[in-house]
């Protein structure tokens, strides 16, 4: 049942993504005026701050005249003023954005839905282990677990590879804790 639950969730995000491409395929021709711009920045001058001026204007008029309004000098110091600007083109595709978004989010929207999966059937497939307690001082008795067949400690499914991966690393833990209780007992 759940491989049929993720093959929907998978055809559901590849839809949304095939709706999205064929928006940005049919509108690519048009742009919109937020997709285009000209930003001029232009840096302090006598007593006037440094101005940052954005305006949807084509690319043939991106320059300070057409896209610096109102213009902070006088009728004499625009030129001069205008020289110190750098102006530039400016192109974006929105539709590009928004796909890369919704990819994202679906990306992040799977991974946390996995999460919760997984946090709500770990504790169902997880057994408790009676031959794992944790190591308080030298005097704690060193019991380990009994070495599993090889057929099980292969591990079929991923969990349980992960479960086996833990326990070698509990294992090696408890040895090292051993170890050094025992260097600590030497040197006292």
């Amino acid at each position: 049942m759940s491989s049929g639950r993720g093959g929907s969730w998978v055809f559901v995000v590849a839809a949304l993504v095939a709706v999205f491409l064929l928006d940005g395929v049919v509108f690519v021709q048009a742009k919109s005026f937020e997709d285009v711009r000209c930003k001029c920045i232009c840096p302090p001058y006598r007593n006037i701050t440094g101005h940052i001026y954005n305006r949807n204007v084509s690319q043939k008029d991106c320059n300070c005249l057409h896209v610096v309004e109102p213009m902070p000098v006088p009728g004499h110091d625009v030129e001069a003023y205008c020289l110190l600007c750098e102006c530039k083109y400016e192109e974006r595709s929105s539709n590009t954005i928004k796909i890369t978004i919704i990819i994202y989010l679906s990306v992040v929207g799977a991974l946390l839905l996995y999460m919760l999966f997984l946090l709500l059937v770990d504790p169902l497939i997880r057994k408790h282990d009676p031959y794992t307690q944790p190591l308080h001082n030298e005097e704690d008795s060193e019991e380990m677990r009994p070495p599993a067949d090889s057929a099980q400690a292969r591990g079929n499914t991923v969990l349980e590879r992960v479960e086996g991966a833990q326990q070698r690393w509990k294992k090696q833990v408890q040895e090292q804790r051993k170890t050094v209780f025992d260097r600590h007992k030497m040197l006292s």
